[in-house]
């Protein structure tokens, strides 16, 4: 029943993006591939979906109506059967909710778009509220009891690590009136404030100095890698006013969510802000803190020097902040068609493995990729899963750079494993989001491992290897810290109502931190913080992403000393879904991500490609 925001897929943002070009880029690109939702429904007006809406009102009515109050009375037979029940009735919940957010993400901008997904989410919360009582009651049956049930029954058991993950929020549950009040209200509680942020940044322009008219926030954030200064200069700026001017209401939204989560976590009880997502991970705490704390001591062996050599490489003395993702003199800048960027990737995941390719490849024919950029188009890119009877759907926004290429990479990755783990079932299917990464860096080390070995020109192997570093920086470097800001913004929000000027000091301090003295970080870039959805959609979600690039880097060491029976073990590993703790999936490959050296792993290969990059001077 979620939609495909960051919370339910991947969502990838740094401070780079994608541009329209116009005609003549749109020539080069050639035909790109759009969703075909008819999959989930025909449409907004179909009878399959009017039907599917009665049909599942009525079966929760039905549901609340056998199984409220008599939990308790359930032997492990019946307890399976009430689960089999829930599960058919999220999957119908899940196929409408993904219908609707797909569509509305293809056009943020479109009002009946906008309208339906609203009167879904309304319909789906009242539909759903016969439904608040079965969670509360599993909680509040006896251990003894579950385990008698478990032990019993079969069918049961299938459930049992969905059931171990929904019983760990035991200490955090609330009284049945007060949960139902919160799923009542939900519509137009955080629900409503993501929407406005979401319409707000669809709905930004930038006048950016030199463009002949204004551009969105994806075409702006694309400036910022061009390989002109003074472009990059002039997005830079434009993204600073345009963020300055609309602070007063991203600086409210912040407020208004960082409390609303505040409020919650007190009455749950919840030791720390960040505590209720690493539940959801089901991820111990002080494994995620190991990875924090490693990541920030790697810095200044990683960040800091990477950029002080980049600045000697553009001839600069420090870097401008706009100027943090430039392309190197050397950087093939030429538009990789759809049709080359498609043959790229697939021919990665065969060298890897046939089945990886051929899980891939009907991506691309069954209009399961929306790729181009479009007016009032998400900004980003994800993969949703939808539901486990359908099949994932992909949204890029495709303009035919080398990065664009290892989004593709990325977010195919996601499809793979979400295609694989399915035949969990609607509720352990859903991989935490700390191992939902898995699949898609490992995908794109793939593809990168394959562009460098086929280029010889050892100025474009030095491009190459820099553009890999900088992404592994964003996505491990930058995501911690984006999830230290997050940390210290809701600690101080517990101090008291937030400036704009108080968030923007915090912004600064954690990138001045994971940059270093290399970067200037100039006026204006205090904003930055404001279009960054993960912050308004799914609090703490980022450090996922550092997670993932740590563990397929320690992965991709194990693949490439040759194990007999990689391959075997990895589509095993997608295929367990959610139906294992990290810990019982990296062990067939030797791997403990609780160990502390475990971080030292990946951060030790981000080293050796600086190290590389030195070496080439």
């Amino acid at each position: 029943m979620l939609l495909p925001h960051p919370s339910a897929s991947s969502r990838r943002v740094h401070d780079t993006a994608t541009d329209s070009s116009g005609d003549d880029r749109a020539a080069l690109l050639g035909d790109m591939p759009e969703w075909d939702l008819s999959d989930l429904y025909p449409g907004i007006e179909s009878p399959e979906l009017t039907a599917d809406l009665e049909r599942v009102e009525a079966a929760c009515k039905d549901f609340a109506a056998a199984y409220e109050g008599k939990l308790a009375t359930f032997d492990g037979a019946a307890l399976a059967k009430a689960l089999a029940d829930y599960e058919a009735i999220d999957r119908t919940l899940g196929r409408v909710m993904s219908f609707a957010g797909l569509l509305y993400y293809q056009n943020t901008a479109d009002p009946e778009r906008a309208k339906f997904m609203g009167d879904m989410q309304t319909r789906v919360t009242v539909i759903t509220q016969p439904l608040v009582f079965f969670t509360l009651e599993l909680n509040r049956l006896e251990e003894e009891k579950l385990e008698a049930g478990l032990a019993e029954c079969a069918e049961l058991r299938a459930y049992q690590p969905w059931l171990g993950r929904l019983r760990a929020m035991r200490p955090h549950q609330l009284s049945d009136e007060l949960e139902k009040f919160l799923h009542d209200q939900s519509q137009v509680g955080a629900t409503a404030w993501n929407r406005l942020f979401d319409e707000t940044m669809a709905g930004l322009s930038f006048e950016v100095e030199g463009e002949d008219e204004p551009l969105g926030l994806e075409a702006t954030l694309n400036l910022l890698s061009d390989p002109d200064r003074e472009r990059r200069r002039a997005g830079g700026q434009a993204l600073a006013t345009v963020l300055a001017e609309n602070l007063r209401l991203f600086t409210l939204l912040t407020n208004t969510l960082s409390k609303e989560k505040e409020i919650e976590d007190t009455w749950r009880k919840m030791p720390s802000p960040e505590y209720g997502r690493h539940l959801a991970n089901d991820v111990e705490p002080e494994v995620v803190d190991a990875l924090r704390q490693a990541v920030q001591a790697a810095c200044p062996r990683i960040s800091h020097r990477y950029y002080a050599m980049k600045a000697k490489w553009l001839g600069l003395e420090r870097l401008e902040y706009w100027d943090r993702n430039a392309p190197l003199p050397e950087t093939d800048d030429r538009v990789v068609p759809w049709t080359e960027a498609r043959a790229t990737v697939l021919d990665a995941y065969t060298g890897f493995s046939p089945k990886m390719a051929e899980l891939a490849e009907p991506f691309f024919d069954k209009g399961w990729i929306d790729a181009a950029v479009k007016p009032g188009k998400a900004p980003g890119a994800f993969a949703h899963p939808t539901v486990t009877d359908v099949h994932p759907y992909v949204m890029l926004n495709y303009l035919g750079k080398t990065r664009d290429v290892m989004t593709l990479a990325h977010e195919l990755g996601h499809g793979v494993h979400q295609r694989l783990a399915a035949g969990q079932g609607e509720l352990l299917s859903r991989t935490p989001l700390t191992l939902a990464e898995t699949a898609s860096v490992f995908g794109e080390m793939l593809t990168f491992r394959k562009l460098l070995a086929a280029e010889a020109d050892p100025a474009k192997r030095k491009s190459l290897l820099a553009a890999k570093t900088e992404d592994m920086i964003n996505t491990v470097i930058r995501q911690i810290a984006f999830y230290e800001f997050e940390r210290r913004v809701h600690a101080a929000r517990r101090e008291g109502e937030l400036t704009a000027e108080k968030l923007g000091e915090i912004w600064m301090a954690v990138q001045a931190e994971s940059l270093g003295p290399a970067v200037n970080l100039g006026e204006g870039y205090e904003t930055f913080w404001a279009y960054i959805p993960h912050f308004i959609h799914s609090p703490f979600y980022v450090y996922a992403y550092a997670f993932g690039d740590g563990l397929v880097n320690a992965l991709y060491a194990v693949y490439e000393q040759g194990g007999e029976g990689f391959q075997e073990k990895y589509f095993e590993m997608l295929a367990a879904g959610g139906s294992k703790h990290h810990k019982e999936l990296l062990a067939p490959f030797g791997l403990d991500a609780s160990d502390p050296a475990f971080w030292d792993k990946g951060l030790s290969l981000m080293e050796s490609f600086i190290d590389e990059l030195e070496a080439m001077g």
